[in-house]
């Protein structure tokens, strides 16, 4: 087992060397097992565990955003009887009508602490454009100024792509896009599960728990394998895709189980819970943090191994000469993935040129881009002050 990507498998944290009151701004992502134990409807208990342990860090000056699941198990209880498949449509039916016994559960829980909240359901067009990311910004960090809990949910009547299980994944990536958009210091996901393992544990005996996580690599992904959970969308294929994102933002992130008593105080204390995935990232602006996003990618262009060393290694611009392949249709201005040859994100970048005007570009020197085109709106595809890296 490769030593560079994993610290040790025994089940604690890195020692820290900053202090425990370092995180002040805390989103926790509670998953549908937590929720309801793996049954069609929200258990009290769990819930009421979890605001308890919600409010002792708010007590403790520490501003709280809740990313919740449980909408469609909710509604599977209201309405009896419908665990048969029957599409994406009828799962919107259940979101809707769980989510208000959802968010009715959570405003009593907190109201018995004499604490407020409110509810944000998000979609990913609301983040998409860079006025819509601002202002949901402005909105969660108002409310928590005021003392308000937001409690975000993915807005499942809309959002098609996160039902059919294609982008957000159990919340798990809306909770690590929460965490980019309102620059918080940690990300915790809870869940039934107590981390990544190196293998399933509950098929494999002898499956250890991953304590530390420093880069994410083939060994890493191969460890999450599919979903260990049959309750909700996410597993820690989804997890992993999370913590990097939100780790390039500059955020900490730690896979645990719920279910250990008091674990989110404990986290904050930098006491040795789960799996731990340290920031690879600085913190960044909030242009360079709503790039790293990806919610408003409209293409894709693919690299040769010579132009990931220079975006990687050498910090520079991507030249026309380093592009193999053009995805996706975009315009000039819009933000593109680019990715090497076997398919991995490197960056994120604003595009100087068009996919049409690109793809006649690509793979030549940047002296002839005007000859071609008959204009030239830049030596660079990407400049390098219009790109984040996304480091492995």
């Amino acid at each position: 087992m490769a030593s560079s990507s994993i610290a040790d498998t025994t089940p604690s944290l890195p020692e820290q060397t900053h202090a425990p009151t370092s995180y002040r701004r805390v989103v926790v992502k509670a998953g549908t097992t937590l929720l309801t134990k793996g049954e069609d409807r929200l258990n009290p208990e769990s819930m009421t565990t979890l605001v308890e342990q919600i409010t002792k860090l708010r007590s403790k000056s520490v501003e709280v955003i809740l990313v919740t699941s449980g909408a469609v198990a909710a509604g599977r209880h209201v309405l009896k009887n419908t665990r048969e498949g029957r599409g994406i449509p009828f799962k919107q039916v259940l979101a809707a009508t769980g989510q208000a016994r959802l968010m009715h559960a959570y405003e009593q829980l907190f109201d018995c602490h004499k604490v407020p909240v409110a509810q944000a359901l998000l979609s990913r067009r609301d983040l998409t454009e860079r006025l819509g990311y601002l202002n949901v910004r402005n909105t969660l960090t108002s409310l928590m100024e005021l003392g308000v809990i937001p409690i975000v949910n993915e807005n499942d009547v809309v959002a098609v792509d996160e039902l059919s299980g294609e982008i957000f994944g159990d919340n798990d990536n809306l909770s690590a896009m929460v965490a980019n958009l309102v620059d918080a210091d940690l990300l915790v996901m809870l869940g039934q599960v107590e981390g990544l393992f190196t293998a399933d544990p509950h098929l494999d005996p002898n499956a250890k728990l991953v304590s530390v996580v420093n880069q994410f690599d083939g060994e890493i992904e191969a460890m999450a394998g599919g979903s260990w959970s049959n309750s909700g969308q996410g597993g820690m294929v989804t997890k992993l895709e999370a913590a990097r994102l939100a780790t390039a933002s500059g955020v900490d992130v730690v896979v645990a189980s719920g279910l250990e008593s008091d674990v989110l105080f404990r986290l904050t204390m930098m006491e040795k819970i789960g799996t731990f995935f340290p920031a690879t990232g600085s913190k960044v602006e909030s242009r360079k943090r709503w790039m790293l996003s990806g919610l408003s990618t409209k293409g894709r262009i693919v690299v040769d191994e010579g132009a990931v060393r220079v975006l990687k290694d050498e910090k520079k611009s991507l030249l026309p000469a380093g592009v193999i392949l053009v995805e996706g249709s975009f315009s000039r201005g819009d933000i593109v993935a680019i990715r090497d040859l076997n398919g991995n994100q490197i960056a994120v970048g604003i595009t100087n040129y068009g996919s049409d005007d690109l793809d006649k570009i690509k793979g030549h020197q940047s002296k002839e881009v005007e000859k071609m085109l008959g204009y030239q709106l830049g030596e660079e595809v990407v400049h390098r002050n219009n790109m984040v890296s996304l480091k492995s």
